[in-house]
């Protein structure tokens, strides 16, 4: 700031300019320039106002010192000019070089030069935030200052606003040093906070002010650490730190940001910094500036994947920090952490996993051994049939253990080698599976049922689990434990083998159990096998047997079967591959529940299965129905879901799902429709309700309309909406579309999230209709979210109607000017009424009416005909003859004229 003591005459130098980037603004009349960067990090001045002084800003608590508070009105002052400033590029002026060196000047915003430019000083003091500071010689230049700083007191702009006795209400009260960081964390829930970034101590840890409260912290990026500026007793900065801290400082330094607190360490804050640019980790470490940090990545708000995926990047390119970098894995990054589904479990040590492409893929556990056989040659002497599952000892717990925790969720894949084929195994892709940050062979082995694959010492080329030193370890805890396979068994004891019934195949042994099935209502089971859509192998628990399960009430398509020599015999029906899919996507290695309504000929329990979901429990026979891939079979009509499958039969319909893609009825019920209106004799009803047309179609008159009356419970629907997904955001990625889906999608535009249903899905993209607008749009899957609980129940916000009694021309060159005349009388009108006059197909008909402010009431579809944009449908109803008759005559009338599509005569073949 400019001293009083400090006077141009004290070291007066001829007029030079200075061209820089704002960097900093340290207070209203102080600003750090900074010129352009020759190799590394530019030169920075600090450069002040000429002629004017800004209230002094707060200063920190030191050891030594207890600190200042803010002047009036010295946050204001210096906010003024960080939102005109920061990050642009100035010129600078140097009017004179105070005795301590500081330069004072004038800069100047935009432009080519001083003459065409803003003169920031002059546009402090005509806002009120600095006062001018006359120096012993009055010149122009003091005297326009004067005369600005006099318009501003007399306006009470900026400082000038409140009297001395109001002027403590403009100073802020910083808390500088948190003495519960643990309880602000808990406090904002991971809710954005608004923020502005005070300082760059280096790439990874900023220090801030929290907004409103002025809450100043310590700021850790969360998942990434960049090189400190300082290290070592000498204090040296580590390499490329300053490069770094200037690539940050270059993006958020004193920029308005929002901060998501996720934890503490150490006092500090970690957490995340949202910018409307992108995320500051991910590009730093996508530069090579920073490295992913394991103790912090998993609370990061991101996720760790999009800092994992950062980071291979840099690797890739070895860049930076990363310039020295080989992989020690074949496979590329991208390939070899990926985020998956598990569908399957297959015995105690390999997985099927289904990427986000849709693509599955078995793996296995990497440097576990599963439980061995033991006793098969006893088992064959007597005849009986060895399944691996259940006779080897702790297979089934090993299964039952994975199952429990992974079917169905999402996990973290990463490939540590790929085991060559042998003489007795296959190809093996050999993973670290981790689910909720648990190492799932860690625990399977700290469970005593599995065991790590032991290596030679000298075997300098082993491949091995990344997590090898963890696995030994949770060995040496489960056998100390004696658990599972590190129990102690007494000679002849074969440990924990499962004896079941397989009742598969055989009639009469499925008649006795039958009884206890049906009696037992809903009986629990597990899917072991799916056979086909309709058909699985189901183990049940309470009953300990093996059966064959079909599902009651639908036609299945069936598929090929395995004969002889693994040949298939006959040919799958259409969508028969459809519906197995869909069952083993649905219930493969999933708790069920059955209840069985008898048996066929061949033993097979036949019954119904439900499934519990996160929408509730479902009915798998209802399933296949409603997605289209079975129909209802009439033995249905006597069980107690018959109306279930047929309202669900009737939307697959509808929807052309499936088997019903070529289903047609509409033409018979439209006919229907209209040979009704024919002979239709009632009157006609005029109800007219107001409305907003949010959206019109090209092409067919058709437009999206909301009532006005229905305005305010839609506005509190959305506002509601939007604050849940505030406080549970989506998880992008998790949600897979279907046809006829409600669920809350992305807008393109605003970037806000509305209420969507799903008209198609192409690929990786989906057609939606926004239901509360009528707008249409095709997003990608990362766009769309699950909608939450309770919102599916209010009404579509938006209904769609066409306008009656008006055709549009088939020439398109005639049908984009009725498009253009019909957009602009609706979303122009004051006020717009309509009212149903018939109904096609479900689709309303409406007459539309323009109410102006003087009262004045114009009918739309009259006017597109009269001005010769459109034709009149001659509808037949009696109600309607003095409509069509009144339109008719508009219609002569524009053939007249030759108005618009009249303009070369008729076109039609019925001439005047």
């Amino acid at each position: 700031m400019t001293e009083p003591s400090q006077t141009p005459q004290q070291q007066p130098q001829a007029t030079s300019f200075k061209r820089g980037y704002v960097k900093q603004v340290l207070s209203g009349d102080a600003v750090v320039l900074q010129g352009p960067p020759m190799n590394g990090p530019p030169k920075e001045m600090t450069v002040y106002l000429s002629n004017v002084v800004a209230p002094r800003l707060a200063k920190r608590p030191t050891d030594t010192e207890p600190g200042k508070e803010d002047e009036p009105f010295a946050w204001g002052s210096r906010e003024f000019l960080r939102r005109k400033l920061i990050g642009q590029n100035v010129i600078f002026r140097c009017d004179y070089t105070a005795t301590s060196g500081r330069e004072h000047g004038r800069i100047y915003l935009g432009g080519t030069n001083p003459d065409n430019a803003e003169n920031v000083t002059e546009s402090c003091v005509a806002e009120g935030w600095v006062e001018v500071r006359a120096g012993r010689v009055a010149d122009d230049y003091t005297t326009r200052l004067l005369e600005l700083q006099e318009s501003a007191k007399s306006a009470k702009k900026g400082k000038w606003a409140a009297d001395e006795g109001h002027a403590h209400e403009h100073i802020r009260h910083i808390t500088w040093l948190l003495e519960n960081p643990r309880a602000l964390v808990d406090l904002h829930k991971q809710r954005p906070i608004k923020a502005v970034i005070e300082q760059v101590r280096d790439g990874s840890t900023v220090r801030a002010f929290l907004l409103p409260d002025f809450q100043y912290v310590t700021l850790i990026l969360s998942g990434v650490k960049a090189p400190a500026t300082r290290s070592g007793p000498e204090g040296r900065a580590e390499e490329f730190a300053e490069e770094a801290k200037y690539f940050v400082e270059c993006r958020i330094l004193q920029r308005d940001v929002e901060l998501i607190l996720e934890g503490v360490s150490n006092q500090n804050l970690v957490g995340s910094i949202v910018h409307p640019k992108g995320n500051i980790a991910e590009a730093l470490l996508k530069e090579g500036f920073a490295k992913c940090v394991d103790w912090s990545i998993g609370i990061a708000t991101s996720g760790p994947e999009p800092l994992r995926a950062a980071e291979r990047i840099a690797k890739e390119k070895r860049l930076r920090l990363w310039r020295s970098y080989q992989p020690s894995n074949q496979l590329s990054a991208d390939k070899r952490t990926f985020t998956a589904k598990v569908v399957e479990i297959v015995m105690g040590d390999a997985l099927v996993v289904q990427k986000e492409s849709g693509e599955e893929m078995k793996i296995w556990l990497s440097s576990v051994r599963p439980p061995r056989e033991e006793n098969r040659e006893a088992e064959n002497k007597i005849g009986r049939q060895f399944r691996p599952l259940y006779d080897i000892p702790y297979m089934f717990e090993a299964r039952e253990f994975l199952r429990k925790r992974l079917i169905g969720k999402k996990v973290q894949v990463t490939i540590d080698y790929v085991q060559p084929k042998s003489d007795m195994y296959p190809e093996r892709t050999c993973c670290t599976v981790v689910s909720a940050a648990l190492n799932v062979a860690e625990a399977l082995v700290s469970k005593g049922l599995a065991k790590v694959v032991r290596y030679r010492s000298d075997d300098d080329n082993r491949q091995a689990s990344s997590q090898y030193d963890a696995l030994l370890a949770a060995e040496a805890k489960a056998e100390k434990s004696k658990k599972g396979l590190f129990s102690e068994k007494e000679t002849g004891d074969k440990g924990s083998v499962l004896r079941i019934q397989e009742l598969q195949g055989d009639a009469q042994r499925s008649k006795q159990f039958l009884p206890y099935l049906q009696r037992s209502g809903r009986s629990e089971g597990v899917v072991e096998f799916i056979a086909s859509g309709s058909r699985v192998r189901l183990y049940v628990p309470k009953e300990t047997c093996l059966i064959t399960f079909l599902l009651s009430g639908i036609n299945c398509p069936r598929g090929a079967r395995m004969g002889p020599g693994g040949k298939m015999i006959g040919e799958s029906e259409p969508f028969a591959d459809e519906a197995a899919k869909f069952t083993r996507s649905k219930v493969l290695q999933h708790e069920v529940e059955i209840e069985v309504e008898g048996m066929d000929k061949s033993g097979s329990f036949i019954g119904y299965m439900f499934l519990a979901t996160e929408k509730g429990t479902v009915n798998m026979s209802v399933e296949l129905v409603e997605n289209g891939l079975a129909s209802v079979h009439f033995t249905a009509e006597k069980g107690s879901y018959y109306s279930q499958l047929q309202a669900a039969e009737q939307r697959a319909k509808k929807a052309k799902l499936g088997i019903w893609t070529n289903w047609t009825d509409e033409d018979a019920a439209v006919q229907a429709e209209l040979a009704a209106a024919a002979t239709d004799k009632s009157e006609r009803t005029v109800n007219y309700r107001a409305v907003i047309v949010t959206d019109v179609q090209r092409g067919n008159l058709k437009f999206a309309a909301q009532d006005v009356d229905q305005g305010p419970k839609l506005e509190q629907m959305m506002k509601d909406l939007r604050d849940e997904l505030k406080t549970n955001p989506p998880v992008i990625g998790s949600y897979t579309p279907r046809r006829g889906d409600l669920c809350v999608a992305r807008f393109s535009v605003d970037k806000l999230w509305y209420r969507a249903r799903v008209e198609g899905v192409r690929g990786k993209n989906a057609e939606i209709l926004y239901i509360d607008f009528g707008n249409r749009e095709t997003v990608e899957f990362s766009s769309l979210a699950v909608l939450p609980s309770g919102f599916a129940a209010h009404p579509a916000g938006a209904r769609e109607y066409q306008l009656a009694l008006v055709q549009i021309p088939n020439d398109p060159e005639y049908a984009q000017g009725t498009d253009a005349a019909f957009e602009q009388l609706v979303f122009t009108a004051p006020k717009l009424l309509i009212n149903v006059e018939y109904r096609i197909g479900g689709l309303e008909f409406v007459q539309i009416i323009i109410e102006s402010t003087d009262g004045t009431k114009t009918d739309v579809g009259k006017t597109l005909i009269a001005e010769g944009h459109a034709l009149v449908d001659h509808r037949r109803e009696i109600k309607l003859a003095t409509l069509v008759s009144e339109y008719a005559e508009d219609e002569k009338k524009a053939r007249r004229e030759h108005r618009n599509i009249w303009e070369y005569g008729d076109f039609t073949g019925n001439e005047l």
